[in-house]
């Protein structure tokens, strides 16, 4: 018998820089956002502190929630990691990004 196999990503964090919504060759329209999540102490000997990840929202209604983030909002995000193919120019490259099936704003980020 198979091992069962998951999928699924949770990310809490601060977005980078307000959601941007980009429409692809193909018609379809896709929000994007980096969230910016802090390192464990786990010891793999990296100075790193930080990780950012690239998310993507594909859901019509999704796409209206996060429209809403603002730079340095806590949001907290749940989703799958895909590898995503594209033509960059006359090479073809790929992108890994998390494909959010939930998102939620944490907190507002702190008024200067």
């Amino acid at each position: 018998m198979e091992a069962p196999t998951v999928n699924e990503v949770r990310l809490i964090g601060r977005i980078s820089a307000a959601p941007e919504v980009r429409t692809l060759p193909s018609g379809d329209a896709v929000t994007t956002f980096r969230v910016i999540v802090a390192r464990g102490g786990g010891g793999s000997g990296s100075r790193q502190r930080v990780d950012v990840i690239d998310c993507a929202v594909w859901s019509t209604r999704l796409r209206r929630s996060v429209s809403r983030w603002e730079a340095d909002d806590v949001v907290e995000v749940t989703g799958a990691v895909r590898r995503r193919f594209f033509r960059a120019g006359a090479s073809a490259a790929s992108r890994v990004e998390v494909e959010v099936s939930g998102a939620r704003r944490v907190r507002r980020r702190a008024s200067a």
